[in-house]
């Protein structure tokens, strides 16, 4: 074979697996995105989130934070899902976080635009204001779960633990002082320098929090009696970037 020959049966498998790459919409050197991927990045509509269960919701979230443990995040087109969601939104689950800049929920449950209600506050705790906005995700926007998520490390937390009075965070950690109280034991220390209860109360903190839903929502006690909606917690830890759920 000569080599023009060579050369032209090489400049060919080039043209022929350019081609193959563009088609797909990929390319040289970058991963191919899996089909599933490009379905899970679909925006959640109307029919969607109707179809979805509470179990379902929190399965989405479980899956979601394993995919960010394991470093593969879907792979989505945002503006896409903006264009999606423009008209209206229907996400299927409403989660309670704190502030922390470590525990972003749409990044560390990997979704998307559209997908989740996201209501943050310094120590994830409820009062009415927080109350009304999971009402309105739930009974008026149709989300199916909510998700209280706490952390690991929480300076809320640390700081209702050491009795913090500064300004108008005084008030707001005022909120999670009946976990701190709620913790028995630890009596040689139970500041922020013991992180062992300084966790007992961020976990206590959650546990709290669900009840306090339960207690002060009547609408939406109504909505987890019937099963239309699921209340549950979980632990985010800002060491792993793992999630556990209560």
């Amino acid at each position: 074979m000569t080599t023009l020959e060579n050369d032209r049966r090489r400049f060919l498998k080039r043209a022929g697996t350019s081609l193959l790459l563009a088609g797909c919409g990929c390319a040289i050197g970058l991963p191919v995105r899996p089909a599933h991927a490009v379905q899970s990045c679909a925006a959640q509509t109307r029919e969607s989130q109707a179809a979805m269960t509470p179990e379902a919701a929190l399965q989405l979230l479980k899956d979601g934070n394993a995919r960010f443990v394991e470093g593969k995040l879907l792979s989505c087109d945002l503006m896409e899902q903006v264009r999606s969601t423009g008209t209206g939104q229907h996400p299927f689950a409403a989660l309670v976080g704190c502030i922390d800049s470590r525990a972003s929920n749409e990044l560390i449950f990997d979704q998307g635009i559209g997908d989740i209600f996201s209501a943050r506050v310094a120590g994830n705790f409820v009062n009415d204001d927080m109350l009304g906005s999971l009402e309105f995700a739930c009974a008026a926007a149709g989300a199916k779960l909510v998700l209280v998520v706490g952390h690991t490390e929480c300076g809320a937390v640390k700081g209702a633990c050491d009795d913090v009075v500064l300004g108008n965070l005084t008030q707001t950690l005022a909120n999670i002082k009946p976990a701190v109280a709620a913790v028995s034991g630890f009596e040689s220390d139970r500041s922020s320098k013991n992180a062992d209860f300084v966790q007992a109360v961020a976990d206590k903190n959650v546990e709290l929090t669900i009840e306090r839903i339960r207690l002060r929502s009547l609408i939406l006690r109504k909505m987890a009696e019937k099963g239309d909606i699921a209340l549950a917690g979980a632990m985010y830890d800002v060491h792993t970037g793992r999630a556990t759920f209560m």
